[in-house]
């Protein structure tokens, strides 16, 4: 069932052929109004357009269909045969020669768990997720709580700080890098690394500047764990990569090309989102005075605090799949390969699931929500991720209890993939 692209109009009428049958869409193309400066600063209102009034929207603009309510997305997570492996789906409008550049890009990510069906995605998941269940990650309490502390230590006599550069964005660096085996003088190289990735895959609009600034990075980063597992071969170590070392060793277990890209997504991964959620979290919890108090008040309610945080300005924005065949999903026929955005954000503050989605909750009930996936791709990092926000609110609302916004206006990063913070500055 192909889609072609005949005519479309910002606000007017869009035509595409479905199945040999030209229909025509009323709806303006919101694939325009994402990535834009308005957007950036508050998604929400768009999301709750396309909600409203199209909530399976075919965006010419961008080439792909995009779901933003609760129910459909939360169906499709947990549906194994919509395939995740959408690299090249992500990638295939590009020009030939732009693709031919950024194939060893490609290559990469097609090999990390992320972009990985079965078996291949089973093969890889349960190699590391040992390191990851909910058991192991209690044992890093002591250390996060000790890290988070060393932190604040740094900046508590200033009475301010950029609590993006100075807090939110080192604590989990250095827990990933700790619990990876990477030396701290090469925590900074980590952090630009993963910058590059996170912009490439939030670069919807491709701009081929940051298309080459992942590719450079990328081979950087393959480079560096190449030889960090020549040297983890003759002299492994308790950490995870040498764990993950040891099973490529074995034979076919893992492949030198999966042991580098999985490598990466586990640095970008462990770090970029929570940074994210402690960042969005600090600043919903000072702009919500009432709900400040009530934690204050009741520390014992960290943990539903923060999954409505991760709830209320979900880390991770987006993610999506590649349908498996021909489907109807809301009166409308998605096309067997279609690339499908299941918008997360907007399913997180969907009225059909979540009473008063807009509104910050600390004692909400029953918060199922997507922030981090569902089915076989629900984030092997959770729990450590939920560990590092308690601890960091926790602490942070025990020694700074009086903290504030030292500016009423913030400024997001320019990605549609991923919701953070370039900066908050605070003082106490």
């Amino acid at each position: 069932m192909a889609i072609d692209l005949l005519q479309v109009g910002w606000g007017g009428a869009a035509r595409h052929r479905m199945d040999g049958e030209i229909r025509w869409n009323m709806s303006e193309d919101y694939g325009l109004r994402l990535g834009t400066p308005a957007f950036f600063a508050d998604p929400y209102p768009t999301f709750e357009r396309m909600r409203s009034e199209d909530p399976v929207h075919w965006s010419p603009a961008l080439g792909r269909w995009h779901l933003t309510r609760y129910a459909d997305i939360d169906a499709l997570l947990r549906e194994p045969r919509w395939s995740a492996n959408r690299v090249r789906l992500f990638l295939g409008s590009l020009p030939t020669e732009t693709r031919k550049e950024l194939q060893p890009l490609e290559q990469a990510l097609v090999n990390q768990m992320l972009f990985a069906d079965p078996p291949d995605h089973t093969r890889l998941r349960s190699l590391v997720s040992k390191a990851f269940t909910p058991r192991v990650v209690e044992r890093l309490r002591p250390r996060i709580a000790a890290i988070v502390n060393e932190l604040l230590d740094q900046v508590a006599a200033t009475h301010r700080m950029d609590a993006i550069r100075d807090f939110a964005y080192p604590l989990p660096a250095i827990v990933i890098c700790e619990l990876l085996g990477v030396p701290s003088e090469e925590r900074e190289q980590f952090k630009h690394w993963s910058s590059a990735l996170a912009a490439f895959l939030g670069n919807y609009r491709r701009d081929p500047e940051i298309d080459r600034q992942a590719l450079a990075t990328g081979i950087e980063a393959a480079d560096y764990f190449r030889i960090t597992a020549d040297r983890l071969r003759e002299q492994p170590r308790d950490d995870l990569l040498s764990l993950m070392v040891a099973a490529e060793e074995q034979g076919d277990r893992l492949s030198v090309e999966e042991l580098l890209a999985n490598s990466v997504l586990l640095l970008g991964a462990g770090h970029e989102t929570t940074t994210n959620l402690i960042g969005n979290g600090l600043l919903a919890l000072l702009r919500n005075s009432d709900q400040r108090r009530r934690l204050q008040n009741d520390l014992s309610l960290m943990p539903m605090a923060v999954e409505e945080f991760l709830r209320y300005e979900s880390p991770v924005q987006v993610t999506s799949r590649g349908a498996p065949e021909d489907v109807e999903i809301g009166g409308k026929r998605i096309a067997k390969g279609s690339l499908v955005n299941f918008w997360i954000a907007a399913a997180n503050r969907d009225p059909e699931r979540f009473a008063e989605p807009n509104q910050l909750d600390v004692e909400r009930q029953n918060n199922r929500h997507l922030a981090f996936g569902a089915g076989i791709h629900f984030c092997l990092g959770a729990p450590l991720a939920r560990l590092e926000g308690q601890i960091a609110f926790t602490t942070l609302l025990e020694r700074m209890p009086n903290m504030k916004l030292a500016t009423d206006t913030v400024e997001w990063q320019p990605n549609i993939s991923f919701r953070g913070l370039t900066a908050l500055s605070v003082t106490w």
